[in-house]
């Protein structure tokens, strides 16, 4: 039984492996799926928002800039 390297291992081994990496991630899923806020105020999206609305101007079109693009 020669189980250090993954080729060589045998099949116990190969399960064991799997298992545990099943396990892991199973842990990760409740981990993520507690942590998540679910009260009811929060399952949906909300916009806050704060001070007036602003205007719509009329557009404009900027044909020379100062400012120096760099490429």
């Amino acid at each position: 039984m020669n189980n250090a390297t993954i080729f060589t291992a045998d099949r116990t081994t190969h399960v064991k492996i799997v298992a545990i990496s099943l396990v892991a991630s199973i842990a990760v899923l409740v981990a993520g799926i507690a942590a998540r806020n679910t009260t009811a105020a929060d399952t949906t999206a909300r916009i806050q928002t704060a001070g007036p609305a602003l205007k719509v101007s009329k557009p404009i079109a900027v044909t020379h800039s100062d400012t120096t693009t760099i490429r």
